[in-house]
């Protein structure tokens, strides 16, 4: 926990500073058609999990990890004769993370055990007031030692006359995967000494393509309440295996994972929102997906914000979560030598989760001490799954505005 204060510290007193440089400049260049800061959020969140079914050790070993992550969001805002408003969000985020199980791609245990991940995202959005439209645009790459991804999106949303709204967006991921082999399994011509990239050579991969196709709808239903209706149709085509997965059959041998090259996805998701006098909000969700290994799984959550005064909130969540199995699981050692398909991974077994915590919101007109820093917020989460997995997250945003 020492990490992650002392980083959220430095990027707080560093984004202080320069902040209160260019904050001025911008508000003296402004003009009522360019675009205005309007607010900037700085987050940083830490992961931790233990288990015993790694599934790069055959579904039985640790599953030992943690991920610290440091993000800035940027947004901007103008507008156009007060009836067209245009936003543009940037966005840039860094995982480190680390995971018992990495060492053990190598039986020696030479492969480093930690990682690191960059993901910026560029959002543009056009929305006509008048006409309650809006039209969305998104670019988004996300990178590190193992894969690297690049992804497109587009959607379009318009108001109804009854106080509904609908949103169609379709998006795009390309993605590039490392086919990095367990030591004893790996092709002669394939060097890998760290997980880092360096004294790495003649790796090849593979790509990995996820077209996702969603639509939604809004409604406000009366003074208190409002649901929505969501659903995605999302199809993956390419290597969706994870060849540092190993596999142990009933015999004895020993493979790598091997799942189909492709994939539909089909979930469906209700909200429905109640406002319970001027202090309390009952935000509810219920989510049912199935897809084409087999999975099925439903997923309830309930959050209730509290408002102790103007200023300070409270909200504790509790998520519910199950599914059955892919049809292309078994445990360490249960795979029969001729399966077509073989995956020791327990992500894709049948389990119960459990997801609970509470946020904590400070909204701070004035600022804090006198700075721009207009919402704190703080939010800690334990998960729990019937696979003996268990983790932990904590996270800080600061709104700077």
């Amino acid at each position: 926990m020492r990490r992650i204060c002392l980083t959220v510290i430095g990027l707080f007193v560093r984004f202080l500073q320069a902040f209160s440089q260019f904050y001025p400049v911008v508000r003296a260049e402004y003009s009522p058609r360019s675009l205005k800061l309007d607010e900037v959020n700085l987050v940083s969140s830490y992961y931790w999990q233990n288990g015993d079914h790694s599934a790069v050790t055959g579904g039985k070993g640790t599953e030992q990890g943690t991920d610290l992550a440091n993000g800035v969001e940027v947004k901007w805002i103008g507008y156009d004769q007060d009836t067209v408003r245009r936003s543009l969000v940037a966005s840039v985020g860094v995982d480190y993370h680390t995971a018992a199980s990495q060492a053990n791609v190598s039986q020696t245990g030479a492969s480093k055990s930690y990682g690191k991940r960059i993901y910026p995202s560029l959002n543009w959005s056009v929305e006509n007031l008048r006409k309650g439209t809006r039209f969305e645009a998104g670019a988004y790459y996300s990178g590190e030692y193992s894969y690297h991804s690049l992804g497109l999106d587009a959607g379009y949303a318009w108001k109804t006359k009854r106080d509904g709204e609908f949103d169609v967006k379709i998006n795009g991921f390309y993605d590039r995967v490392k086919l990095i082999y367990p030591s004893e399994l790996r092709p002669g011509t394939v060097i890998v000494t760290s997980a880092s990239g360096s004294g790495s050579s003649g790796i090849p991969s593979d790509p990995r393509v996820t077209l996702d196709g969603s639509f939604s709808f809004m409604q406000v239903i009366n003074g208190r309440m409002q649901g929505s209706i969501a659903t995605d149709l999302v199809f993956q085509s390419g290597e969706l295996s994870l060849p540092f997965h190993r596999v142990y059959f009933q015999n004895g041998s020993e493979a790598v994972e091997l799942l189909p090259s492709t994939r539909l996805k089909l979930p469906i998701g209700f909200r429905l929102n109640y406002f319970l006098g001027d202090n309390i909000i009952l935000r509810s969700y219920y989510r049912i997906y199935a897809d084409s290994w087999g999975i099925v799984s439903h997923t309830a959550s309930l959050e209730i914000p509290v408002k102790i005064n103007p200023f300070f909130s409270v909200s504790p969540f509790y998520r519910y979560y199950t599914q059955t199995a892919a049809r292309y699981f078994a445990p360490y050692g249960k795979h029969g030598s001729e399966d077509a398909y073989y995956t020791s991974n327990y992500s894709l077994s049948a389990f119960n989760a459990q997801f609970f915590g509470t946020g904590f919101r400070l909204a701070l007109p004035k600022g804090l001490w006198g700075t721009p820093v207009k919402v704190v917020e703080f939010r800690y989460g334990h998960y729990t799954q019937t696979t003996d997995l268990v983790s932990d997250i904590v996270s800080m945003n600061l709104t700077f505005k």
